[in-house]
């Protein structure tokens, strides 16, 4: 009985977050209390991410409410006692061509949009910029090999921490990059296998040490975008989110400059000249 009184305490307050409407929806950026789904799009690929999960689960729950529907059948019309005496039927040629054919269409009906999904997010436009985010432990160290410079990213403390700043989230140095604008990633790990990863953008890619993956996003909002190391590489894995700061070109073009200042490195340093390859 105390279960029973949990679980409906528990669904009355779950429908009430949700008819709420703020905080059961998915944040922009970061994840959200009592989230429901996918964070919001800020990207092209989430975009379209976001539009084959909702084709999917159109065919996913017909599939569903099919065989359910089957299940209904079989068990009204041919339990024992409304059917004493059992069909003996052991083959049925049209019913195994269509339990033959249905499949593979609806498999050739998901496989179309899939595929251009795939090329989409692994086939990059042309770069206005290129940075190399390579993980470490447990931490990650982005690079900026136009612009010759290179910095730290590190979780902030929970005594560190701004009141607007998310907590295991929230680093010293972000990632920033220009609005509307295609940002080539070029992820790589120095010492163990990392993954490189923000929701909003529908961006996730190895960093593996010795190899240069590369995924791409183009970020349609301003704005900070939270992710975080989606691969399991130590005890402190949970520690090294990653931080995206999307401005205006010219806001980018003047953290450039004062970061070249700051970050700069030398002329013939091995790891710009990694990531220009």
């Amino acid at each position: 009985m105390l279960v029973f009184k949990r679980l409906v305490a528990w669904a009355m307050s779950a429908c009430a977050i949700a008819g709420s409407g703020g905080p059961a929806l998915a944040g922009l950026g970061q994840p959200s209390p009592w989230q429901f789904g996918f964070q919001q799009s800020a990207s092209p690929v989430m975009d379209n991410i976001v539009s084959f999960h909702d084709f999917l689960l159109y065919i996913i729950t017909g599939i569903a409410g099919f065989v359910l529907l089957l299940l209904v059948i079989v068990m009204v019309r041919f339990n024992a006692k409304t059917n004493p005496a059992p069909s003996r039927t052991t083959h049925n040629t049209w019913l195994e061509v269509a339990w033959t054919i249905i499949p593979i269409a609806v498999l050739l009906v998901i496989a179309v949009p899939s595929f251009k999904l795939l090329f989409f997010q692994l086939i990059p436009p042309p770069a206005d910029l290129t940075v190399k985010a390579t993980g470490k432990q447990w931490y990650w160290s982005y690079t900026y090999p136009d612009s010759k410079f290179e910095f730290d990213s590190l979780m902030l403390k929970a005594n560190e921490l701004k009141a607007d700043q998310p907590r295991l989230l929230a680093v010293d140095n972000e990632m920033v990059v220009p609005v509307n604008k295609n940002v080539h990633v070029l992820a790589t790990g120095a010492d163990v296998i990392h993954s490189f990863a923000v929701p909003s953008f529908g961006i996730k890619i190895d960093a593996v040490p010795g190899r240069i993956n590369e995924t791409w996003f183009k970020a349609t909002r301003e704005g900070i975008y939270y992710g975080q190391c989606s691969e399991l590489c130590g005890k402190d894995h949970a520690f090294m989110p990653i931080a995206v700061r999307v401005v205006s070109e010219q806001a980018f073009a003047s953290w450039v400059e004062e970061a070249k200042k700051k970050y700069a490195l030398g002329e013939a340093s091995p790891i710009s000249i990694a990531a220009a390859h």
